[in-house]
């Protein structure tokens, strides 16, 4: 593989690969910026041959005052943008050891959900979960006497590859091994698409990113997940 192509892979650069390509219908924005509708994703993403004018792009997109999310390396930070938080993630891709396949044991999870879906993110904390993220794959769940209690899903979208997210159970029903289940089922659809499983998480989530490892994913890369906000007043 050539110094271009690794440069060029597009889970370096996940978000803008997955809204200039299969999520190319819920994109928003012009030029070097990009985003999701925020009802379904606070996830944004810039050109990977971003220069100094992404700032005006991004702030086109957002607005004076406005919040943008970003992952990996950002061109010079203006000095009228405030850092709003920074931290460390890993990106994960799947190898041949991961085992995928379906279960009976899982619902498919869809838009009459969401509010049981936002009500268990609410207390799981996985990530971001907006009540259009289900639109952007499949999700399973777990149901336990009716209440879902666990549940997974494909976010992201760059040619070849699916993102595995949302990966959350309600602690009164941890140790079950639902995470390992829902992650293998997620897997199995990917993977029946002639697509590759990754994930993100954050770095210093170490049981999760301890459990993945042992499933039969792989560490790819670090990231770092950015939240800045663009200079000026919300109206």
């Amino acid at each position: 593989m050539s110094t271009a192509e690794v440069e060029n892979h597009p889970l370096d650069h996940a978000a803008w690969a997955s809204l200039t390509g299969p999520h190319a219908h819920f994109a928003q924005g012009t030029g070097q910026a990009l985003r999701y509708p925020g009802d379904v994703s606070p996830i944004m993403a810039i050109s990977p041959s971003a220069d100094e004018r992404v700032w005006a792009d991004l702030h086109t997109l957002v607005g004076p005052g406005g919040l943008v999310f970003l992952s990996g390396a950002l061109p010079a930070v203006p000095a009228d943008w405030q850092i709003e938080m920074q931290g460390d993630g890993v990106q994960l891709v799947a190898t041949e050891a991961l085992k995928s396949e379906p279960s009976d044991d899982l619902v498919t999870l869809g838009a009459a959900d969401v509010p049981e879906m936002l009500d268990l993110v609410a207390r799981t904390q996985p990530g971001p979960f907006e009540p259009r993220t289900c639109q952007l794959g499949t999700y399973l769940g777990v149901r336990d006497g009716g209440a879902l209690v666990a549940m997974a899903g494909e976010r992201l979208h760059p040619p070849g590859w699916t993102e595995i997210s949302a990966v959350c159970t309600d602690p009164a029903h941890r140790g079950r091994g639902l995470a390992t289940t829902l992650v293998r089922a997620v897997a199995h659809h990917i993977r029946e698409r002639g697509e590759t499983p990754f994930m993100h998480a954050s770095a210093d989530n170490a049981n999760a990113i301890r459990l993945y490892l042992s499933m039969g994913f792989e560490l790819r890369r670090h990231v770092l997940f950015t939240a800045l906000r663009s200079p000026g007043t919300k109206p």
